[in-house]
C-alpha cells in the first residue's frame, strides 16, 4: 500500500508548522511529505526584517529557523524556488513553476499574505520596497548602504513604524505619510495620539490625513519624490508599510471557497469549508475573534504557526481546533512599547457591548527605583457584566509585555473587578506595589460596582 501523500504550498510559518507537526504525528512510513516554497528559504522571521535593515540583528541567517536540508533529516522534502501555479481539486494535483506535477491527498494552503499595495502611479519605481521577504531586507539594506539619505514610509501599522524608527536610527530622514488623522489604527484615537507625539519627538516627520497621489520618479525611473494633496516629500526610498491582504490568488483560481475577508474560508481544524481534503493556514487564511465570533483577517506569525500546528495534527490523526483571535500585538518605537489586545472602544461599541473606559498612568517600576518609566494603560469593558473587552499599553522600556496579561484576562474571560483581585507579582525593579495594569482593572471595577 502507498504512503498517504501531503502537499503544503509555502514553505513559511504555516506551511512549515503543519509539515513538521504532520510528521511528528504520523512518522515516514505512511505518509509522504513535499513543500513547495517559490522562494529561497523556508522558516524564516519576517517579523525580523526590520531589525536586520537596522543591523539590530546583523546576520541575516539568524532569522532562519531551520533550513530545507534540516527538514530532510525529518523526511520532509523541500523544494525552494518552485512555485505552485495552478491546483486541480478534481484531479487533486499541483502544477509547478519547473514543469512538474505533484498529486495530493491532502493539501495545505500556506501561500501567506502580501502586502498592501493601493492603485497608486509610480509605486512600482525603483527604490520603492516592501517588507515581506528577506530580498526586501537585503534591497533595503542595499539603498541604505548605497547612500540613500531620505525615506518616505507609508502608512503607520507596526511595520510603517519599525521601519520607521530603524531607518532614523540608521541616520536617514524619515517622514511617515499617513491617509488616516494617526498612526496605529488598531488603538483608540488618545492612545494614538500619544504614539504621534512620541515619534515626532524622536524627529521622524509624520504627515496625517495624507492619502498618496504619486510616486514621483526619474527620467532613469528612481523615486524621488512621495506627492499628496498637501504636499510632495522628497526621497530616494519609499518603504511600504500599508499592512497585509491574503495571499489567494492560487486558492480562488483552484475554486476554493473564499471567506467575506477576502481570505480562504475555513472551519476551526482549518479545513476549507468548500473542500475537506484540503486546508489553510496563516496569512492566506479567515479566522474568527474570540470576543465577537465575527470572522477577521489578521497576519501575524503567531496566528499562522498555530493554524499551521491545528491542520498538521488533523492531518496526523489528532483532534485539534483554532481557539481564535484577540488580534494581541506588540512593536516598540525607539524607547516607547506599543501593545493592544482585543477590542478598542468602537470595535466594543460596534460588536453591541455599553462600553465604559478607564485610563491610567503608571511607571513601569517603583517609582523610586532607577529607570523608572511612564506608562499608560487603557482597558474597554463593559458596562454592565464588567467583562473586560480590550486593553492597550503606550510606555517606556517594562511596559509593553503587560499587554499578554490584560490579553490572558480577557482570554479567560474575567471581569475587570477578577482581574483587579488576581495575584500578580511585585518587586521594586520590575512594577510599583500595585502593577499599573492592576490598578486599571480596580479602577474600572470600582465604576461597575458603582
Amino acid at each position: 500500500m502507498s504512503a498517504e501523500r501531503l502537499v503544503v504550498v509555502g514553505g513559511d510559518a504555516a506551511g512549515m508548522s503543519a509539515a513538521a507537526q504532520a510528521r511528528r504525528l504520523r512518522g515516514a512510513s505512511d505518509l509522504a511529505i513535499t513543500v513547495l516554497e517559490q522562494g529561497p528559504e523556508v522558516s524564516y522571521s519576517a517579523c525580523g526584517i526590520p531589525y536586520w535593515v537596522g543591523d539590530v540583528v546583523g546576520d541575516r541567517d539568524r532569522l532562519i529557523a531551520r533550513t530545507p536540508r534540516e527538514f530532510a533529516a525529518q523526511d520532509v522534502d523541500v523544494r525552494t524556488a518552485t512555485r505552485a501555479e495552478e491546483v486541480d481539486l478534481d484531479a487533486g494535483t499541483v502544477r509547478t513553476s519547473t514543469g512538474e506535477t505533484f498529486g495530493y491527498d491532502r493539501l495545505v494552503i500556506a501561500t501567506g499574505g502580501r502586502p498592501m499595495r493601493p492603485p497608486v502611479p509610480g509605486l512600482d519605481a525603483q527604490g520603492v520596497h516592501g517588507v515581506h521577504r528577506l530580498a526586501d531586507g537585503a534591497d533595503i539594506r542595499a539603498a541604505v548602504a548605497a547612500g540613500a539619505r531620505r525615506a518616505v514610509v507609508l502608512g503607520g501599522g507596526y511595520i510603517g513604524l519599525e521601519m520607521a524608527d530603524v531607518l532614523h536610527a540608521r541616520g536617514l530622514a524619515v517622514t511617515i505619510v499617513l491617509a488616516d488623522p494617526l498612526p496605529m489604527t488598531q488603538l483608540d484615537a488618545d492612545m494614538g495620539e500619544r504614539i504621534c507625539k512620541a515619534i515626532g519627538d524622536l524627529g521622524i516627520d509624520v504627515q496625517p490625513d495624507q492619502p498618496v497621489r504619486e510616486v514621483e520618479a526619474d527620467a532613469d525611473g528612481v523615486v524621488r519624490a512621495v506627492r499628496t494633496d498637501a504636499g510632495s516629500y522628497e526621497c530616494d526610498l519609499v518603504v511600504l508599510g500599508l499592512g497585509m491582504g491574503p495571499e489567494v490568488a492560487l486558492a480562488r483560481a483552484a475554486g476554493l471557497r473564499i471567506g467575506e475577508t477576502g481570505a480562504v474560508e475555513v472551519d476551526r481544524t482549518q479545513r476549507s469549508r468548500s473542500h475537506p481534503e484540503v486546508y489553510a493556514a496563516g496569512d492566506c487564511s479567515q479566522t474568527y475573534h474570540r470576543l465577537t465570533g465575527e470572522a477577521v483577517h489578521v497576519a501575524l506569525g503567531t496566528h499562522a504557526t498555530k493554524q499551521g500546528r491545528v491542520a498538521g495534527s488533523v492531518i496526523g490523526g489528532r483532534a485539534a481546533r483554532f481557539a481564535g483571535v484577540l488580534g494581541t500585538a506588540l512593536t516598540k518605537v525607539g524607547g516607547l512599547e506599543i501593545g493592544r489586545t482585543g477590542l478598542c472602544a468602537s470595535q466594543a461599541a460596534a460588536a453591541g457591548h455599553d462600553v465604559r473606559t478607564e485610563t491610567i498612568e503608571g511607571t513601569t517600576r517603583a517609582g523610586y527605583y532607577p529607570g523608572a518609566e511612564p506608562m499608560t494603560v487603557k482597558l474597554v469593558s463593559d458596562r454592565g457584566s464588567g467583562q473586560l473587552l480590550g486593553g492597550q499599553i503606550v510606555g517606556g522600556p517594562g511596559a509593553g509585555k503587560r499587554i499578554d496579561v490584560l490579553a490572558t484576562a480577557i482570554w479567560a474571560g474575567l471581569t475587570a473587578e477578577e482581574f483587579a483581585g488576581s495575584d500578580l507579582s511585585y518587586a521594586p525593579p520590575f512594577s510599583p506595589v500595585h502593577d499599573p495594569v492592576a490598578v486599571a482593572a480596580r479602577v474600572a471595577s470600582r465604576v461597575e460596582q458603582g
